[in-house]
């Protein structure tokens, strides 16, 4: 039970990585793996636990996969909240406020201007946070697909850099920075310059093929609506209130202790009372694209379900023990803190980072890495770059495939490279700055 599992998680990786040429839907493999994996586990648990009473119990299983549906379920919630702020935001023209004032239309320069922004803005917010915005202002930028795919890609690879060196910035940071193996002032010092190399080399490898002049998309106005023209003012206001709550979630985390949906969650639910007070006067025959209640249609729910899919399956082979199995072999065969660290970053461009980090955590106390380890600093690094390898190796690149319909495929041919070549320097840099 325990090799079918890892081969029914397998099997379902190579479905979503093969969705265009099979033609079934990635959401569809990944909820069926993730059921599957669990169907597995519960039939066969007395296997894999060798007769432990305490894992056969079924009760106990149970038990795990709603402690893992909370998790994932305060991640899917942080999605669609944002999601939704940010097509309330597009709907009501309030990217303009940006795109109006981009005037670079060359290529390179567009992207190094994205990207850096997307690499700064990700340590403010989180990195899935800032893809969703960097997304959606993509679309309004850029008409050309492959052209908008090759930006997209830039922006999952500057979104997981900005967050690796922020104690905010990614999940498996923040889960280093709660339980105390790395601080504030030293995460910052430390990996800023790594990640920094992280974004420039994957830039340099993409420049020297991306050449001439980005075409605008065509601007659409909908004259259907007497009363669907946004004023200045309110499109100004809405862009406000949106880019305001997804800055304040970080804010409201340190305030509450709560976990980041439930700020995404009163931002939105600001921004939605807010709007409907904009448009009250108008009707709903007027202005009714505009009411999050229509809103809400266009938020990309296959996407929200792959993620849901790909998560319960990664929790049922880390419930199993597969995880931790991989940690130990790792720890076993190579013993360096870069080799290991090295690997477990590669290995999360195919499962989730977040379980591989909660493992290292779970193996390594802190008698034996103290705080602000390199084992920790390094740790933080490779975790939150090495997603960018794959288009479904982290929540950002998870966020721009639904977003934009990025195919895996192509993904792997064009990005994967630079990702790879990124991410290689970055940890060269660190042991560089190290030594």
């Amino acid at each position: 039970m325990f090799i079918l599992m890892a081969v029914v998680f397998v099997i379902g990786y190579l479905a979503i990585a093969l969705e265009h040429p099979i033609r079934i839907n990635k959401a569809a493999s990944a909820i069926l793996t993730g059921a599957l994996v669990w169907t597995v586990l519960m039939l066969g648990r007395e296997t894999i636990f060798h007769g432990d009473a305490a894992h056969s119990d079924h009760h106990v299983l149970i038990d795990h996969l709603l402690h893992h549906l909370g998790d994932i379920g305060s991640i899917l919630f942080f999605l669609m909240g944002a999601m939704t702020i940010v097509e309330l935001v597009d709907v009501h023209e309030g990217f303009r406020v940006i795109t109006d004032r981009i005037s670079a239309t060359r290529k390179m320069p567009l992207l190094w201007i994205i990207s850096i922004i997307t690499f700064f803005l990700s340590a403010a917010l989180d990195n899935l946070t800032t893809t969703i915005v960097m997304c959606a202002l993509l679309r309004k930028l850029i008409k050309d697909k492959e052209t908008l795919w090759i930006f997209a890609g830039m922006v999952v690879i500057a979104a997981n850099a900005g967050g690796a060196w922020s104690p905010i910035g990614d999940v498996t940071t923040i889960m280093l920075w709660v339980k105390g193996q790395v601080t504030t002032v030293n995460i910052i010092t430390k990996l800023i310059v790594p990640s920094l190399v992280c974004l420039v080399l994957p830039l340099l490898w993409i420049g020297r093929t991306l050449k001439g002049h980005v075409e605008r998309p065509d601007m659409v106005v909908d004259h259907t609506h007497h009363g669907g023209h946004v004023t200045s003012g309110e499109r100004i206001l809405v862009f406000a209130l949106g880019v305001g709550a997804l800055l304040f979630v970080p804010v409201f985390k340190a305030l509450t202790h709560l976990p980041p949906f439930m700020g995404i969650l009163l931002g939105l639910g600001v921004l939605w009372v807010v709007t409907e007070i904009i448009h009250m006067r108008h009707g709903v025959d007027d202005r009714g694209h505009l009411m999050v209640t229509s809103v809400l249609r266009r938020i990309d729910m296959p996407s929200v379900l792959f993620f849901l899919g790909i998560l319960v399956a990664v929790a049922g082979l880390q419930v199993a023990g597969h995880l931790t199995m991989v940690a130990v072999a790792l720890d076993h065969g190579l013993g360096n803190v870069f080799l290991i660290n090295g690997a477990i970053g590669a290995l999360s461009a195919i499962v989730d980072n977040v379980p591989l980090v909660a493992a290292a955590q779970g193996m390594y106390p802190m008698t034996q890495f103290p705080q602000d380890h390199i084992f920790w600093e390094l740790l933080a690094l490779c975790a939150g770059t090495g997603g960018s390898m794959l288009i479904i190796g982290s929540a950002a690149g998870v966020a721009a495939m639904g977003i934009l319909h990025i195919d895996f495929i192509w993904y792997l041919k064009r990005m994967t490279i630079p990702a790879a070549l990124g991410y290689i320097g970055s940890i060269i840099a660190f042991w560089l700055m190290w030594h």
